[in-house]
C-alpha cells in the first residue's frame, strides 16, 4: 500500500504498480472520514493508516457501489461497529443488488461488479448538497446511476470516485484508456458521465483525487482536455464502455 498526503487528504493506494485502487482518509478536527473501502484485503492497511494519523474513523462514505470501492466494508465494520456508512439514495439500490433503471434514466445496462455477499447496510442515504463533516456531496451520476463526488469545503479538493480516471491518462468515465481500460468498461452511461464531468469541472477544484491513479493539483486544464476529448468521441458515435468489468 502506498500513502500520499495533500493537506487534510490521505490517498491510500492498493496494488499501485499494477491495478491501482484508491481510497481516502479525510482528516477532521477530532476524527476521520474514510471515502470508499477498496478491496476485500484492504482493511488492515486502512486501519493501520488511521492509527498512524492518530484519529478514529467514524464515517465511511461510498462514492458508488462497485466491488473495488466497497470490498473491505464488512471487515472494517467488524472493527469499527460505530462508524456510520453513507451512500447515495440511488446507489443504495445497486449496493443491494438491484440493477433496475428508473424512468428517464439512460437505458444502457448498469455495468461493473456489485456486492452480493456484504452483510453491512448503509446507515445514511445521501443526496446532492448534503454534508459529511467538511465534505459536500455532489451528484456525479454516469459511472453508476448514483455515483457521487465529495468537495472539501476547506481546501477545494474534489474526491471524484470514478467520474474521472487518472491511471493511463486522464479520462472522463466511459472513455477507454488502453493502458487501463477497466473503469471505462464498468461505466453505465458515457453521455451522462460527460455531463457530470463538466459539472465537476465547473466547481474549479484545487485538487482532483479519483479511484484509479494519482492526484492532480490545479486540475482544471487537464479536466478540460478530458472533457473535450470525450465530447468529440461521443459526437462521433464512439462510446467508451460497452462491456462488463
Amino acid at each position: 500500500m502506498r500513502i500520499q498526503r495533500k493537506s487534510y487528504l490521505y490517498q491510500l493506494t492498493f496494488l499501485p504498480r499494477t491495478f491501482p485502487v484508491n481510497c481516502y482518509l479525510v482528516e477532521e478536527e477530532k476524527d476521520l472520514t474514510l471515502i470508499d473501502a477498496a478491496l476485500p484485503y484492504s482493511a488492515k492497511g486502512i486501519l493501520g493508516a488511521a492509527q498512524r494519523i492518530g484519529k478514529p474513523v467514524t464515517r465511511i462514505v461510498l462514492t458508488h457501489a462497485h466491488d473495488d470501492h466497497v470490498g473491505a466494508l464488512d471487515k472494517l465494520k467488524e472493527v469499527l461497529p460505530e462508524a456510520k456508512v453513507y451512500i447515495s439514495t440511488r446507489d443504495a439500490r445497486l449496493f443491494a443488488g438491484d440493477r433496475s433503471l428508473d424512468p428517464g434514466e439512460s437505458t444502457e445496462p448498469i455495468r461493473g461488479g456489485v456486492p452480493s455477499k456484504l452483510k453491512t447496510r448503509p446507515d445514511v442515504l445521501l443526496s446532492e448538497g448534503d454534508t459529511v463533516g467538511s465534505l459536500r456531496v455532489i451528484a456525479a451520476t454516469g459511472h453508476t446511476p448514483g455515483s457521487i463526488a465529495l468537495l472539501d469545503s476547506r481546501t477545494g479538493a474534489l474526491i471524484a470516485g470514478d467520474a474521472f480516471q487518472l491511471r493511463g491518462g486522464i479520462a472522463v468515465s466511459g472513455q477507454v484508456r488502453p493502458l487501463f481500460p477497466f473503469p471505462a468498461w464498468a461505466t453505465w452511461s458515457s453521455s451522462t458521465s460527460l455531463r457530470s464531468a463538466q459539472k465537476l469541472r465547473d466547481l474549479a477544484p484545487s485538487l482532483l483525487a479519483v479511484g484509479h491513479g494519482g492526484m492532480i493539483e490545479s486540475p482544471v486544464p487537464a479536466m478540460d482536455r478530458a472533457i473535450q476529448e470525450a465530447a468529440r468521441k461521443l459526437a462521433g458515435g464512439q462510446e467508451g464502455g460497452g462491456r462488463h468489468a
